[in-house]
């Protein structure tokens, strides 16, 4: 790759294609939530199997979304709340400001 500068020139020429930062921007919160369901599962004790049935959701459907292999809607964020017994928060926050 040291003709064309390596990965992180590869990723920001990708990054600059038209519609590639959104893309980004929605793997990167699918990953998130799905990694947060994951371990809010696992502290339970949970397999995918049990918050599939107590969310009514198919076993495959948990393990994907955990994934980040799909973006969610809302009904389906409710659902594994509810199942997990957490609250959801969905909001907006203003884009640059440090946390």
């Amino acid at each position: 790759m040291g003709e064309n500068g390596g990965w992180a020139a590869m990723r920001e020429r990708r990054l600059a294609e038209p519609g590639a930062a959104e893309a980004y921007d929605a793997a990167r919160l699918a990953f998130e939530l799905g990694r947060s369901v994951r371990e809010l599962r696992e502290r339970r004790g949970w397999s995918q199997t049990r918050l599939a049935k107590e969310s009514g959701m198919t076993q495959s459907a948990v393990a994907r979304f955990e994934a980040g292999g799909t973006v969610p809607t809302l009904s389906v964020l409710e659902r594994l709340a509810a199942a997990l017994d957490v609250n959801l928060k969905v909001g907006f926050e203003p884009r640059g400001e440090a946390a």
